[in-house]
């Protein structure tokens, strides 16, 4: 991993609602080590800052990070176009632990943004899961991550999405993913769920899923704290005895679950 920001250059800036946009970046020089799924970078906008971003695609020889606009660092990155230069620090954390996986059962819950670190994840396993379920859920159908890719994996996996709040044309479920879980989920002897969404999202998925029989060992969460530094030394990103920059960000549910249920930390 690098300390120091190392140039990619914009290859694509993709809009993906009114305030998300993925870009794809490629190496000005020597690339950053490979990432995998779950990792993310200290992205840089040069004279702004910059801020943690998990990686949404991995491709041969680019990678892309899906950037929501809530701050000055965030909309200088959405701003930007192919050409123009950022900055990269990593890889960092730990990423979704897919031993296992192949062959298995998996099911991906994922709420709003948290789409964005999951995406890979489907990628690797399209084809390859014993069975592949996706559950979606976004306040409107406008606000939906991928929706054009998400609509594509019908047919190589399960996929359902649900919105809080629908327009006059949204045929599909209103209400919380976790009502999805009826319909699609993973068996409770080989399955593998991951989860990112907001937080208590995360933990009533969880929770649904151990009633179900999903071991806890066998559920992981992609956390969220404030990181800064992206190495361990700042202590920003410390959730109990974790710093999730280095830990995590993906735990899985026997170490998260008592963790998240205080809420003090």
């Amino acid at each position: 991993m690098s300390t120091v920001p190392v140039p990619y250059r914009v290859a694509s800036a993709r809009p993906e609602n009114a305030d998300s946009v993925s870009l794809e970046l490629v190496a000005d020089a020597a690339p950053l080590p490979a990432f995998a799924p779950g990792q993310f970078a200290m992205v840089y906008a040069f004279g702004v800052g910059e801020v943690p971003i998990s990686v949404s695609a991995i491709g041969s020889g680019t990678v892309t990070f899906t950037v929501r606009s809530v701050g000055a660092v965030s909309a200088a990155l959405c701003g930007l176009g192919p050409g123009d230069v950022v900055g990269l620090r990593g890889p960092y954390g730990a990423g979704w632990n897919l031993d296992g996986a192949v062959g298995a059962d998996v099911l991906v819950v994922a709420g709003g943004v948290g789409m964005a670190p999951l995406r890979p994840v489907v990628h690797r396993l399209l084809g390859r899961a014993g069975r592949l379920c996706v559950l979606v859920g976004t306040r409107t159908p406008a606000d939906l991550l991928f929706a054009e890719e998400v609509s594509a994996w019908h047919g190589r996996a399960r996929v359902a999405v649900t919105v809080d709040r629908p327009d006059p044309d949204w045929p599909g479920s209103v209400g919380v993913v976790t009502a999805l879980l009826d319909r699609v989920g993973p068996g409770p002897r080989t399955g593998h769920a991951l989860v990112c969404g907001p937080e208590v999202m995360m933990r009533r998925t969880a929770e649904a899923l151990l009633d179900r029989g999903v071991p806890a060992g066998r559920i992981q969460l992609s956390l969220e704290r404030n990181m800064r530094c992206g190495t361990g030394h700042c202590g920003h990103c410390q959730l109990g005895p974790l710093l999730l920059c280095r830990d995590g960000p993906v735990v899985d549910y026997r170490m998260s679950r008592r963790l998240l249920s205080v809420k003090e930390l």
